[in-house]
């Protein structure tokens, strides 16, 4: 046991005091960031967000976009505050005072964030402002169509028919032409068809509001209708437009087919030619003849 003895006492002897005060400063800046930043999160993720976004719904309460937007918002706000409060808890309080660094810091931010970004997050305050956008609202635009489930600082998130969620760019939201024709709780569906000229038109545009009234799916009020929509140059354009319920609750891709199914089944028993061929014919004779001298070709005549 004697000779570990002056084995510890040499190396306690080589340990630099003052570099163990370094790590002591290093590791108390640490912990008192951690706690700093965490009490002022959770205070502010438990009480504040719930508090705001409360306070924001009972006023607005035909505006869950503006619901949804403040939830985000003041998370944002929270997490950022919680990160001030880190840096005075772990001792670094004096660099808030500090103008000039300050703004070298929001200036690198801008920067870095690009000016793609702060277009994006302009675009949502903007798509959050508009009264005419809210979560829930059926929306279409050049690259889909969906419902529309929350606004967020650079995207928005949008559910397609197939059940799956998209992020949309909020600048291409703002920039392209935005189509909401079909309210919040219904949606219409618009099928096209062709009968033949010789075919009984009238018959063939009640029997589209008769087939569509065959789904328990379709709507009542408002009524299905059907029209003619073009002379084409074999058949005549007919369209049939119906309201079924909001598409998040319907399956849209269904009703669409047994819509068309029950059309072809109802054509066949009435006698109406849907989707005729085009009546166009090519006529015309091909001789050939094979006189003349051996190995020359052939003189081909067509008309």
């Amino acid at each position: 046991m004697l000779p570990f003895r002056p084995v510890v006492v040499t190396v306690l002897g080589q340990i630099d005091l003052g570099q163990l005060g370094v790590y002591e400063d290093a590791a108390g800046a640490a912990a008192g960031f951690v706690v700093g930043a965490l009490v002022v999160y959770l205070f502010g993720r438990l009480a504040l967000v719930p508090g705001v976004t409360r306070v924001v719904s009972s006023r607005n309460e035909n505006n869950p976009t503006l619901e949804t937007a403040t939830r985000t918002y003041t998370h944002a706000f929270v997490v950022f505050v919680a990160g001030l409060a880190g840096l005075v808890g772990a001792g670094y309080g004096s660099l808030l005072t500090d103008s000039a660094l300050i703004i070298a810091a929001v200036t690198l931010v801008l920067g870095v964030a690009g000016q793609e970004v702060i277009g994006a997050l302009i675009s949502g305050l903007f798509l959050v402002a508009d009264p005419d956008f809210n979560v829930g609202d059926w929306i279409s635009w050049p690259n889909g169509e969906g419902v529309v489930e929350a606004v967020d600082f650079r995207v928005t998130r949008v559910r397609t028919l197939n059940n799956e969620t998209v992020t949309v760019p909020n600048t291409e939201l703002t920039t392209n032409v935005l189509v909401r024709p079909y309210g919040r709780e219904r949606y219409r569906v618009t099928e096209r068809v062709d009968v033949a000229y010789g075919d009984d038109v009238e018959l063939a545009l009640r029997e589209l509001v008769e087939v569509t009234r065959g789904d328990d799916r379709v709507l009542e009020d408002p009524e299905p209708t059907s029209r003619i929509v073009e002379f084409a140059g074999s058949s005549v354009g007919l369209k049939a437009e119906f309201w079924v319920a909001s598409p998040m609750d319907v399956n849209l891709i269904d009703v669409r087919s047994q819509f068309r199914r029950r059309v072809k089944l109802r054509f066949d028993e009435v006698g109406l030619t849907l989707g005729p061929p085009s009546g166009r014919e090519v006529s015309g004779s091909l001789n050939v003849d094979l006189a003349g001298e051996r190995g020359s070709a052939p003189d081909v005549v067509g008309e």
